[in-house]
C-alpha cells in the first residue's frame, strides 16, 4: 500500500469525525424541543389546538423559504460552514427566548424567525457533508450521529423531567402539570447547543460556493426536477411528509397520556425508568432503530434497488399508524402489555425515516449537480418539513 494511500485514511477517519460531531448537535438542537411542543403549547401556554396549529405552519415556512435564500447563498456566494456557523448562533439566542414567551403572537413571531434561520440548516448539513466524504460508504455512518444526538437529549430532557419536575406527591393531575412545566428547559437547552454548534461550524472544512451556468441556483434545481427520477419521488414525498409530520406533532402528547395513565403497569413503569416521562424519551426507541437502519443503509444501497428501499419506508409508514390506532385492539388479541404495541410502532420509525428520507436525499444528491446541490436538498427539504 502507498504511504499516499496511508497518510489519506486517517486524514477521512478525522474528515468523518468532524462532520459526524456537526451531525450530533445538529439534530439534538432540533430533537430538545420538537418531541414536546405540543403538550408544552397546550398544557402551559393553553394555546388552543387551532393555535399550536399556526405554530407549527409558520415553523414550516422556514423550509419553504430555505431554497430560495439559503440555498442560493450556499451555492453561489457564501462558504456553507459560515451560513451555518452564523445561522445556528442567531438561533440559538432565538430558541432561547421561547421558553419565556407567553403571548400567542410573540410566539409565532419568533417562530416563524427562528424556522427561518434553521430550517436551511437541515439541507446545508447534508449537502456539506456530502461534498466531503462518499454518499454510499460514509454518508450514511455520518448522519447516524444525528440520530445518536437526537437519542441523548431525548433522554436527557425525559430523565430531567422524571426526576426534577416530578413531584413524589399529588394527583395525577398535579403531577401532569409540574411535568409540563419542565419542558420550558427544552428550548434553553436547544439554545445552548445551538450557539456551541455554530461556534463548531467556523471550525469545519471550507466548502466554497461553485459557479453555476444560472446565477440563480435554485432555479437551476427547480428545472431538474422535471425529470426522472427526481419527479416522481418529490411528488411521492408530499403525502409522506404529512405523515411524517403527524408523527412528530402528535406522537408525544398521544405517547405521554399513555404512560401516564399506565403507569402502574409492571412493563411501562419499567420503561418509564429507562425514558422518562412526557413522550420525548420514549419516542428515542425511533431513532434508535434508526441508528440501526442507517448503518445498514451502505450494505442495502448495494443490494437492493432504491425504489425498493423507498418502498420499505412507504409501507413502514403506514404500519406504525395502524399500530397506534388499534394498539389496546392489537394488545389485547396478541395478550401483551399494550406498551409493547406502542414501542413497536415507535421502533418503525427507523425504517421510516432511513429507507424513505435518507435514501431520498441519496438520489437527490445522485441526480444533481455540484453547483446546485445545496438548492435541490433545500427544496427536497421544503417539500419534507414545509
Amino acid at each position: 500500500m502507498s504511504n499516499e494511500v496511508l497518510s489519506a485514511q486517517p486524514m477521512v477517519a478525522w474528515v468523518r469525525t468532524r462532520f459526524s460531531v456537526m451531525m450530533f448537535l445538529q439534530y439534538a438542537i432540533w430533537g430538545a424541543w420538537l418531541p414536546i411542543l405540543w403538550p408544552y403549547l397546550f398544557n402551559v401556554r393553553k394555546f388552543t389546538p387551532v393555535e399550536i396549529g399556526y405554530a407549527f405552519s409558520v415553523g414550516a415556512i422556514g423550509a419553504i423559504v430555505a431554497p430560495f435564500v439559503a440555498g442560493q447563498l450556499a451555492d453561489r456566494y457564501f462558504n456553507t460552514e459560515k451560513y451555518l456557523g452564523i445561522s445556528h448562533i442567531l438561533g440559538g439566542i432565538l430558541v432561547f427566548q421561547l421558553a419565556a414567551i407567553e403571548s400567542l403572537s410573540a410566539f409565532l413571531i419568533f417562530s416563524l424567525i427562528y424556522s427561518i434561520v434553521y430550517s436551511p440548516t437541515l439541507s446545508l448539513t447534508n449537502s456539506i457533508t456530502l461534498n466531503h466524504v462518499d454518499r454510499d460508504k460514509d454518508f450514511g455512518k455520518v448522519r447516524l450521529w444525528g440520530t445518536v444526538g437526537w437519542i441523548v437529549v431525548g433522554i436527557t430532557m425525559g430523565q430531567l423531567l422524571l426526576y426534577n419536575h416530578t413531584p413524589s406527591t399529588g394527583t395525577p393531575q398535579e403531577i401532569a402539570a409540574a411535568q409540563f412545566a419542565g419542558m420550558a428547559g427544552a428550548f434553553r437547552l436547544s439554545g445552548f447547543l445551538g450557539i456551541l454548534m455554530g461556534i463548531y461550524c467556523f471550525t469545519l472544512p471550507a466548502t466554497p460556493p461553485t459557479k453555476g451556468k444560472q446565477k440563480n441556483a435554485t432555479f437551476e434545481a427547480l428545472s431538474s426536477l422535471k425529470y426522472q427520477p427526481l419527479l416522481v419521488l418529490f411528488l411521492l414525498a408530499v403525502p409522506i411528509s404529512c405523515l411524517h409530520q403527524f408523527y412528530f406533532v402528535h406522537t408525544s402528547g398521544f405517547v405521554g397520556a399513555f404512560q401516564t395513565a399506565a403507569g402502574e403497569d409492571s412493563f411501562t413503569k419499567f420503561v418509564n425508568n429507562i425514558f422518562g416521562v412526557g413522550g420525548g424519551g420514549l419516542m428515542t426507541i425511533g431513532q434508535m432503530s434508526e441508528v440501526v437502519v442507517l448503518a445498514m443503509i451502505p450494505l442495502w444501497a448495494i443490494q437492493f434497488s432504491r425504489k425498493t428501499l423507498l418502498a420499505t419506508g412507504v409501507v413502514a409508514y403506514g404500519l406504525r399508524m395502524f399500530l397506534f390506532a388499534f394498539s389496546t385492539k392489537i394488545a389485547s388479541i396478541l395478550g401483551i402489555s399494550e406498551a409493547v404495541v406502542m414501542i413497536t410502532g415507535i421502533a418503525l420509525h427507523g425504517f421510516c425515516f432511513g429507507c424513505f428520507i435518507f435514501v431520498s436525499y441519496m438520489i437527490v444528491d445522485e441526480e444533481t449537480s455540484d453547483d446546485v446541490r445545496a438548492s435541490a436538498q433545500s427544496l427536497y427539504n421544503m417539500v419534507i418539513v414545509g
